[in-house]
């Protein structure tokens, strides 16, 4: 298996203790303006679960992704400095910036954020997903694939766009939230 929804894998006993990534998504119903996260984690110590989320006890390294569209009317306000709905953890010039032809900005994390100890995960509502991804040979196959998708489908990214994106999205996962283990 590749990927499946985080909470079913909770749920079924099939979420890998050792090492995964998991990719959550907060769109906002009335526009195209989409937050992910992305986060890698290794050796959980313990999960907790409450009704509406999951915690692991283990370190986590995150990036996100912000999707915004040419009509977003505070495109000049830094991301960390917006209102809760549409804050995301970084400045202008801690993200990689991609302008699609139809004048959409995605920003991504040039760096990752570290979890100390501890991070949640919310179970999504509506549009909303959680997905956990299997750490396989094929994960940065499996995550560009995934970007590309949902991009396209769920921000309103062009395909052309989001095929691009997703790549270095997938690049950026594999070389940046992979977790070394010694042998």
């Amino acid at each position: 298996m590749k990927a499946m929804d985080l909470f079913e894998a909770y749920a079924q006993s099939k979420l890998p203790m050792d090492e995964g990534y998991i990719v959550s998504s907060f769109f906002k119903e009335d526009s195209s303006y989409s937050i992910y996260e992305v986060v890698s984690y290794s050796a959980v110590k313990d999960i907790y679960s409450t009704s509406d989320s999951l915690t692991f006890q283990t370190n986590g390294k995150k990036i996100f992704i912000l999707v915004e569209p040419p009509s977003y009317h505070q495109k000049t306000v830094e991301p960390y400095c917006r209102t809760k709905e549409y804050m995301v953890p970084f400045r202008f010039s801690e993200a990689h910036n991609v302008t699609a032809k139809n004048q959409m900005n995605i920003y991504y994390s040039k760096e990752p954020q570290e979890a100390i100890s501890a991070f949640t995960v919310f179970k999504p509502e509506g549009i909303n997903f959680a997905f956990l991804f299997y750490v396989r040979e094929d994960i940065a196959d499996s995550l560009e694939i995934f970007f590309a998708k949902t991009l396209n489908q769920e921000a309103g990214v062009p395909q052309i766009d989001a095929n691009r994106t997703a790549k270095k999205l997938a690049e950026l996962c594999v070389e940046k939230l992979a977790w070394i283990t010694e042998k």
